[in-house]
């Protein structure tokens, strides 16, 4: 009898285990087939959007009346746009493809800044219209051998996911079709660089795209990259320690160091070899119900900083997710928020602990600036916004513009209706350089029946 219960148990926890293997498999499955399925539609449409935007760059050349021209250059602006999105969803963050993208973003801001402009009273320079050609003839090219890789991987039914794994386990070298093909496309692109461009509107955009070669101090080590991973984490004795180098074709040398206790906690870093910055951290573990209040968890931020020598910060923005705080801070330059130069701090509200951190965009911006007198009083600035909008606050700030420039602007945080908006106002001519719509509190839907 206890023979047979004991039968009957087991075959119960082999079908059991059976089935949960299955299911496991089936997710797993489920998972990859999305993943490939979305590197696929962003490849077709990276495809297509290229076939079009040589298309419109056709269509512009022939154009001599700035009724027309100023639309289709806005188009070209927008298609570039969402062909470097497209580059951005496909797996090749591994392989060296920088200067198709540099090509991409040397297209949208030529088109936008000349599409912006008065036409009719500044025509496109003899230069202009060369370099309206030179990049008709480029995306040409390049719109060719994305069709080839289309072809072939149509015609051979290849998958995204080998790319993927084949750039992870450093064999991009061996035969790949895909890796193979958006190589050549990268060679299309490497003859296309700053001499080939006549327009400083162009160049100014690809400096801003500098990476971390302006960042002082000796090589680190390993242990060193380890023991700043420590520090920012808070894992002192973790029970596995991962260490990985850059790959080579990375603009910048960097370690990705991986720590994890026994508590559940594994946090990721990156930092740079070159005087060991932390580019970004995140823990991934798994954050309970809310205990401290936003303000609390601010302060936290707050000493996490300073106790890493950040100095002159500005907390700038915060969010709340679930309960998760999100913080924003920028330099404080004389008085002025200098927003190109700013790290994230994400802070756990049940107990107040620091489980991320980004400061990519400090260090590419990190720089002692020359700011110019404002040609606008503050009065003159305000009186280019929207009569309706109610000014709750104002301060000077150095942004980012839409052509990649930095400008000195009079900064509005004002209410219309019942949304909240930042408004920048160029300090020197007066042009409403950016305007954001601030997100509202989000609803309670549970409680609606």
């Amino acid at each position: 009898m206890i023979r047979n219960i004991l039968i009957v148990i087991l075959t119960v926890a082999v079908v059991g285990a059976g089935v949960w293997g299955y299911q496991e498999h089936q997710d797993k499955n489920t998972i990859l087939i999305n993943a490939e399925n979305n590197y696929q539609r962003a490849f077709h449409d990276l495809s297509y959007q290229m076939d079009l935007l040589h298309e419109k760059l056709g269509g512009t050349i022939a154009m001599n009346s700035s009724k027309s021209l100023s639309p289709a250059l806005a188009d070209v602006w927008r298609i570039s746009s969402d062909a470097r999105s497209q580059v951005g969803q496909l797996p090749l963050t591994l392989l060296p493809f920088n200067k198709t993208e540099e090509f991409l973003s040397n297209i949208g801001t030529f088109s936008y800044r000349t599409a912006v402009r008065n036409l009719d009273d500044e025509p496109l320079s003899k230069d202009e219209q060369k370099t309206l050609k030179n990049l008709y003839k480029q995306s040409g090219k390049i719109k060719d051998e994305l069709r080839k890789v289309q072809h072939l991987t149509l015609k051979n039914n290849l998958r995204w996911m080998d790319v993927e794994l084949a750039l992870a386990s450093g064999k991009e070298t061996a035969d790949n079709t895909i890796i193979d093909g958006f190589k050549t496309v990268e060679k299309h692109a490497e003859g296309y660089d700053e001499k080939n461009l006549q327009n400083p509107s162009v160049v100014s955009f690809q400096k801003r795209d500098e990476n971390y070669e302006h960042l002082k101090g000796e090589k680190i080590s390993k242990n060193d990259a380890i023991a700043l991973a420590k520090k920012y984490s808070g894992i002192n004795q973790p029970k596995k320690v991962e260490v990985t180098e850059n790959r080579k074709g990375s603009s910048f040398g960097f370690y990705n160091v991986v720590l994890a206790n026994d508590r559940g906690h594994e946090a990721t870093m990156d930092v740079t070899k070159k005087g060991g910055y932390p580019i970004w951290f995140i823990d991934t573990r798994e954050v309970s119900n809310q205990q401290i209040s936003l303000n609390e968890a601010m302060n936290k931020a707050d000493d996490f900083l300073k106790r890493h020598d950040y100095k002159d910060l500005e907390m700038s923005e915060s969010i709340q997710y679930d309960s998760v705080g999100l913080f924003t801070y920028v330099t404080n330059q004389d008085g002025v928020r200098i927003y190109p130069e700013s790290i994230k701090v994400k802070v756990a509200l049940d107990n107040g602990q620091i489980i991320g951190f980004a400061a990519d965009d400090y260090l590419k911006g990190s720089k002692k600036r020359k700011l110019p007198e404002p040609d606008l009083t503050l009065e003159e600035a305000q009186a280019k916004l929207n009569p309706d909008l109610k000014v709750l606050e104002n301060r000077k700030a150095v942004i980012v513009n839409n052509l990649g420039n930095e400008v000195l602007c009079y900064e509005f945080m004002g209410t219309m209706d019942r949304d909240t908006y930042r408004m920048y106002i160029n300090a020197e001519n007066g042009v409403e350089e950016k305007v954001d719509k601030l997100k509202n509190a989000e609803p309670v839907y549970e409680d609606v029946l």
